[in-house]
C-alpha cells in the first residue's frame, strides 16, 4: 500500500493519510444548492471526489463517499418566488435533474447523499448543545453562533477576525451581539414556503450548521477527508469547523482538501456571475468520456479553463487511447518492462493527487504501445482507466471511425477524402495542413483514412 499525501488546507501542507480507523477511510464533499440545473464547475468536485474515493479503494481502503444536497436555502427560495412556484417543489425537481446529470458522468453514485430537509432533527439538537454551552445564543427567534468563543476561528481560512464578513448582509444584523457571529436557525420570515417547529420558534437552518450535522450524522467527528470547492473555504469550511469544535471539542475532520474552481471568459464560473456552460448540455456536445477526461487534466487544486478547445482537446486525448486500445490484445497482460509507466501513475495519484501527471504517465504507456505494436496486452491501460472513471472506453472498430472527433475536424476529413476523389489534389494538401493545425495527421491505410494526435503517427 502506497504512501498516500494529500494537500491539507487548513496546515497549508502535504499530510500522509493517516485514517481514524485503518483501512478506512471516510470522505464528505459539499454538493450542490438545488436551485437550478447544475454546472460543468459543480460537477469538478462531484468527479474530483468520486475519483479519488476509486484511487483510494484501488489502494485498499474500504472508502465512503458522501455528498449532500443542499435543499433548504435563501437562494431556492428566490429562485422559486421568481418562478411562482413552492420552494420544496423546485428543490426537488433540481435534486432529481441533479442526480440524472451527474449519473451521466458514467462514474456511480456516493456512498450516501443525504438532504438538509431531512435532517432537520440532528441540526435542532447541534444547535441546542452550541446554545447551552454558551457558544450560541438565540436573538429574535434566530439563532447566531458566538465566533469570538472559538479560540481557533480563522485558522482553516488563514483570514484575520477582522477580515470575517459573513455575507450575511443586513439580515439579523440588530440581533447579532457581534458583527461577526453567523445565523445557526432563522426564524420564518413571510414569503419562506417552507418551515420546521425549533425550541426557538418555527424557522429554517442556517447553510453551515446543515453540513455539519449531516457531516457528522453520516461519518462521526473526526472523519479523514473534508471536501468542495476553493470558494467554500470560508465562510461555509470555517463556520463548519468552528461549530463542531464548540459543540465536540474535536475537529470535525482531519484532513481538508479544495478543488480550484473552473474559469470561464476569466472569471470564476457561477451561476450568480451568469458565464454557465449547464453540465448536461457540456455531455451531451462533447461526450461523457471528453468531459471526465477533462476535469481530470488539471491539478483539482488549480483554477481549470473552461473552453471549446479545451474540451476538443480532451476529446482527442480519448480518441488517441481508444486508438491505442483498437491494436491492443484484450484481457491479456502488459510486458513486464512496461509495469514502470503504471508504477509512475500510481504514484502520481499518491502525491496530491496529481492527475495531469498520472495521465502523463499513462500516455507514455501509450506510447510504449504503439511503439511495440503486436503483443501488448490491455489489461495494466484498463486498470489506470479504471481508475481515472474511463474503464469502459471502447476501442475504434475501424480506421474510419472518427465518432469522438470534433465535428470540424470530422467534416474537414470528409472534404479532403472528396477532394481526393476528385483528384483536386491541392485542396486536399490544404485540408491535411489544415487539421495538422488543429491537432491531427492522416493516417491512410487500406481500411480508409483515420485521424491520429499529432506526434503519434
Amino acid at each position: 500500500m502506497r504512501e498516500i499525501r494529500l494537500h491539507d488546507t487548513r496546515s497549508g501542507e502535504l499530510l500522509p493519510l493517516r485514517e481514524r480507523e485503518e483501512g478506512r477511510v471516510g470522505i464528505y464533499a459539499c454538493g450542490p444548492t438545488v436551485y437550478s440545473r447544475i454546472h460543468i464547475g459543480n460537477a469538478r468536485p462531484f468527479v474530483i471526489f468520486s475519483l479519488l474515493a476509486r484511487f483510494l479503494t484501488h489502494e485498499g481502503y474500504a472508502t465512503t463517499l458522501v455528498v449532500n444536497v443542499t435543499d433548504v436555502n435563501d437562494k431556492i427560495y428566490d429562485a422559486a418566488r421568481a418562478q411562482s412556484r413552492p420552494s420544496a417543489e423546485l428543490a426537488a425537481e433540481m435534486t432529481a435533474l441533479y442526480t440524472v446529470d451527474t449519473d451521466a458522468l458514467g462514474l456511480g453514485r456516493p456512498d450516501h447523499e443525504p438532504l438538509a430537509s431531512e435532517t432537520m432533527g440532528p441540526i435542532v439538537e447541534y444547535i441546542a448543545t452550541l446554545v447551552e454551552s454558551g457558544h450560541a445564543y438565540p436573538a429574535g427567534g434566530d439563532v447566531y453562533f458566538r465566533v469570538r468563543s472559538d479560540a481557533d476561528y480563522g485558522s482553516l481560512s488563514h483570514r484575520r477576525l477582522q477580515e470575517m464578513d459573513q455575507g450575511e448582509g443586513i439580515d439579523g444584523a440588530e440581533r447579532k451581539q457581534d458583527p461577526l457571529d453567523f445565523a445557526l436557525w432563522k426564524a420564518h420570515k413571510p414569503g419562506e414556503d417552507t418551515v420546521w417547529e425549533s425550541p426557538w420558534g418555527p424557522g429554517r437552518p442556517g447553510w453551515h450548521i446543515e453540513c455539519s450535522a449531516m457531516a457528522e450524522g453520516l461519518l462521526g467527528v473526526g472523519f479523514d477527508i473534508h471536501g468542495g470547492g476553493s470558494d467554500l473555504v470560508f465562510p461555509h469550511h470555517e463556520n463548519e469547523a468552528a461549530q463542531t469544535r464548540a459543540a465536540r471539542g474535536e475537529e470535525l475532520a482531519r484532513t481538508w482538501m479544495h478543488n480550484g474552481m473552473i474559469q470561464f471568459t476569466g472569471e470564476k464560473m457561477a451561476k450568480s456571475v451568469g458565464n454557465i456552460a449547464p453540465l448536461h448540455e457540456v455531455i451531451e456536445r462533447y461526450g461523457r468520456d471528453a468531459v471526465v477526461m477533462y476535469l481530470a487534466s488539471g491539478h483539482y487544486r488549480q483554477p481549470l479553463a473552461f473552453s471549446s478547445s479545451e474540451l476538443d482537446d480532451a476529446d482527442r486525448r480519448v480518441h488517441r487511447i481508444r486508438d491505442a486500445l483498437r491494436r491492443l490484445d484484450m484481457g491479456a497482460p502488459s510486458p513486464p518492462d512496461m509495469a514502470q509507466h503504471e508504477d509512475a501513475f500510481f504514484d502520481a495519484l499518491a502525491e496530491d493527487f496529481n492527475t495531469p501527471k498520472a495521465l502523463a504517465s499513462l500516455f507514455e504507456w501509450v506510447r510504449e504501445a504503439n511503439r511495440r505494436g503486436a503483443g501488448v496486452g490491455d489489461a495494466d491501460l484498463r486498470e489506470m482507466l479504471g481508475v481515472l472513471g474511463l474503464g469502459e472506453l471502447t476501442p475504434l472498430q475501424s480506421a474510419g471511425d472518427v465518432a469522438s472527433i470534433d465535428s470540424q475536424s470530422s467534416a474537414l476529413l470528409e472534404q479532403r477524402e472528396q477532394a481526393r476523389s476528385e483528384r483536386d489534389f491541392q485542396t486536399a494538401d490544404r485540408l491535411r495542413d489544415e487539421l495538422r493545425a488543429l491537432g491531427w495527421e492522416i493516417r491512410d491505410g487500406p481500411a480508409g483514412p483515420e485521424l491520429i494526435p499529432a506526434g503519434d503517427s
